[in-house]
């Protein structure tokens, strides 16, 4: 397996060892990428319903807050204890084999939730270990759907799996939370009756799939330890000069949108706005971030990823500070919306980027230091946001959140807008093109024409007659004299 690389020539790694010929066709010809596809949707979509029901379940029967926040911490603690080892993981099992056992585990989990319910039997700490089981597994089927798309899709193909994957996300995001809640009011087990058939759905799709999402190993390789896989995950990250670079960008700003979160909160109440008010901004927040998601690849084929990372950074450097002198709350939510458009632009380029640059055998483990560094850094921004709001004020805290922004932007300008990060961008296309073209067929020396045209029907040549005899005439009589 490869070691780390890095350099200011580099900006991705090699492709992965050759895998047999795919047919060139579109992503909605893509059998096997549809079914991956619908399969994380219905996925994604159950695990946000449970997300709300087990809050609305336990606050509604016990009446404690602190019993609620249990079961939240039970499901929030596989963030940042399961991501490392299921990176590995995922890189040494079977893909799809892994998503299989994670549907039906999740499926027996998020059933035994609804029976109890249904039965009256509701105990918290059964909860609590559901809760936590289920993110684990949710977790170890994330990484494995987002390594297996390199497996499905074509390299030149990965911008628009990945713009396709971040929109169904935010689509989950709208849908799943609102349906959690209506289905709880219909009926307290519903949400999670919901959730089993979703999960039963991902799993039959994972049963049609035909592809093989086994992770590249070299011949004779045996898996060695978790801790020396995990190491080797990070040393991989830590060599690529850009892909470390990016993680910090990334990290940064993820501190920022914890805080405008939470400042979302207070300034719909400072400014006489009502609890439906923030929950209409949130989802305009997510549907201008599947917005952003669905048109990247526009930006993504006319800017490349390098000037991509800049821009949007920029961009937020000049949205944020205007939050502070926005006059009401139709403003702020205008500013809101833009700002979540460009996230879900760059979330969609920093997953293409960690697609691009980690090679398949290590795809797992990259994903998960890159979720791992995003989950700490939302859990540093909460904590700072609580910080920041109850000491300094709105007004303030949004002066910080401003200042900080151009300052990231500023290093995102040092970063990816140096003339050896262009030389590099030029260096890795040249590679992608001359990648691609070794991947075409090449005429044999006995064959110079690969696809000779057919020659055209010959009509078949009249047979040649034989030739007559003269018929004899007769004898014309003599004129009279």
């Amino acid at each position: 397996m490869p070691g780390h690389r890095g350099g200011y020539d580099k900006m991705t790694v090699s492709d992965a060892p050759a895998r047999p010929a795919r047919r060139r066709t579109g992503l909605a010809g893509n059998r096997d990428f549809l079914l991956l596809w619908i399969g994380s949707g219905f996925s994604a979509l159950g695990a946000r319903a449970t997300s709300i029901g087990y809050t609305l379940l336990v606050f509604w029967s016990t009446g404690s807050a602190t019993a609620a926040s249990l079961v939240t911490f039970a499901a929030l603690l596989p963030n940042l204890v399961a991501q490392l080892p299921a990176g590995a993981l995922v890189d040494r099992w079977n893909r799809r084999t892994t998503m299989l056992a994670c549907t039906v585990v999740r499926v027996a989990g998020v059933g035994s939730v609804a029976v109890v319910v249904l039965l009256d039997a509701v105990w918290l700490p059964h909860l609590m270990f559901v809760a936590f089981v289920e993110a684990t597994l949710g977790i170890c089927y994330t990484l494995a759907e987002r390594a297996a798309v390199g497996s499905v899709v074509p390299r030149d193909q990965l911008g628009a799996a990945t713009a396709a994957n971040e929109s169904r996300a935010n689509a989950a995001s709208i849908l799943g939370q609102p349906a959690g809640t209506v289905l709880y009011s219909v009926a307290r087990f519903a949400p999670f009756l919901f959730a089993t058939v979703a999960h039963l759905i991902s799993l039959v799709t994972l049963l049609f799939m035909r592809r093989d999402l086994r992770a590249p190993r070299a011949a004779g390789a045996a898996p060695g330890r978790l801790l020396a896989e995990i190491k080797e995950g990070f040393d991989f990250v830590w060599g690529q000069l850009y892909l470390r670079r990016a993680l910090c960008l990334f990290a940064a700003s993820n501190i920022l949108f914890q805080i405008l979160g939470l400042g979302l909160v207070v300034l719909v109440k400072e400014r006489g706005g009502e609890p439906a008010t923030v929950g209409l901004l949130l989802v305009v927040n997510s549907v201008f971030g599947m917005l952003g998601a669905m048109t990247s690849n526009v930006y993504l084929r006319r800017w490349g990823i390098r000037r991509m990372m800049i821009g949007i950074n920029v961009g937020w450097a000049v949205l944020m500070p205007l939050l502070v002198v926005a006059p009401g709350l139709i403003v702020v939510s205008a500013i809101l919306a833009l700002i979540n458009y460009g996230a879900g632009i760059g979330n969609v380029a920093g997953m293409l980027y960690l697609l691009k640059t980690a090679p398949d055998e290590l795809r797992g483990r990259a994903g998960s230091i890159f979720t791992l560094l995003a989950s700490g850094a939302n859990a540093a921004g909460a904590l700072l946001a609580g910080f920041l709001l109850d000491h300094l004020g709105i007004e303030v805290a949004l002066v910080i959140v401003g200042a900080t922004m151009v300052v990231i932007a500023i290093f995102a300008v040092l970063a990816f807008g140096t003339r050896a990060a262009a030389e590099a961008e030029r260096a890795e296309a040249a590679a992608e093109a001359a990648a691609e073209a070794e991947r075409l067929p090449t005429p044999t020396p006995a064959d110079p024409h690969p696809h000779p045209r057919a020659p055209a029907p010959q009509r078949p040549r009249p047979r040649p007659r034989a030739p007559r005899a003269p018929r004899p005439r007769a004898p014309r009589p003599a004129p009279p004299r």
